[in-house]
């Protein structure tokens, strides 16, 4: 019988995950899967690569939204469990696990689980930090962790989006130095993304020609201009539709980033808080193995 540890947040997308563990286990145990939970704790999870090394698993499952994701894999790749990982998107926001559709058919995502379907996919790297979706800073990157997670669990997504409108006063464009495989960019910016899908802050297809296995990251910046423009990249993005093409949205795809500012801008990993700027981010490619 196989074994799987599974990498669960009890709080995360209105802490309703663990009434599902039940379930989960029995799919697994159904397809002759053994499932070993792990409860993450908010204090950190360090000893899970212990844990893991204790169990000796065929594979690895993160249960919860983006952040709990981004924990885990960084575990993983500092680590060195060499373990394929399942994603199973119970979060406020599930933005990969979005990208590889995962979400649209479990039962069918188990059954590529229990027969090993892997792909080798890139990861972006900040200093000693991993991401496997968005490093980002500017405008609205910082209301992620300005959301009281009371109200997060209560109204999910809407929360954020709330908290957004709340802040569109206080929009503000900071100038950005750009280096993107020794081409510099320098500009008036209002955000920045440095992205490894197309899948970002639960809007799709933000971009066209986004690839995991393409062993490069795209940035995509939206400069300063009117209102009228933000408002209708905004609605591009909510529509679904891609903006990299228009004329206020910057598109560079580049292995490595070198991205500064003037004064203090924190970053933002994967739904996470990252590191001030400046920024050097460089593609790990095929860094680690997926279930899809």
């Amino acid at each position: 019988m196989q074994k799987l540890v599974l990498f669960y947040n009890p709080v995360s997308g209105h802490a309703a995950f663990k009434n599902k563990l039940d379930w989960i286990i029995e799919a697994f145990q159904k397809r002759d899967i053994l499932i070993i939970p792990y409860r993450t704790k908010k204090a950190g999870n360090e000893d899970f690569a212990a844990f893991v090394r204790e169990v000796q698993p065929q594979g690895i499952l993160a249960a919860g939204g983006d952040g709990t994701v981004h924990e885990c894999v960084n575990i993983i790749v500092k680590h060195g469990l060499k373990l394929p990982l399942g994603i199973i998107g119970s979060g406020t926001s599930n933005d990969f696990a979005t990208y590889l559709k995962i979400n649209e058919d479990m039962e069918a995502y188990f059954d590529k689980i229990a027969a090993g379907n892997t792909q080798l996919m890139d990861l972006g790297r900040i200093d000693d930090k991993y991401f496997i979706n968005v490093a980002s800073a500017g405008m609205m990157t910082s209301i992620a962790h300005e959301v009281d997670a009371r109200l997060k669990n209560a109204l999910g997504k809407m929360a954020y989006y709330l908290k957004g409108l709340g802040e569109i006063p206080k929009f503000r464009a900071v100038p950005l130095q750009i280096v993107a495989d020794g081409q510099s960019y320098d500009m008036e910016a209002f955000l920045f993304v440095v992205i490894n899908s197309a899948v970002v802050g639960s809007m799709k297809n933000v971009a066209k020609d986004v690839s995991v296995t393409d062993g490069k990251l795209d940035l995509l910046a939206i400069k300063k201009c009117g209102l009228h423009k933000l408002m209708a990249v905004t609605a591009d993005l909510l529509a679904g539709r891609p903006v990299s093409e228009k004329d206020c949205v910057v598109h560079l795809q580049a292995k490595n980033f070198y991205v500064a500012t003037e004064g203090e801008l924190q970053s933002d990993l994967d739904g996470e808080a990252g590191p001030l700027l400046p920024l050097d981010i460089e593609t790990v490619p095929a860094a680690i193995a997926v279930y899809c």
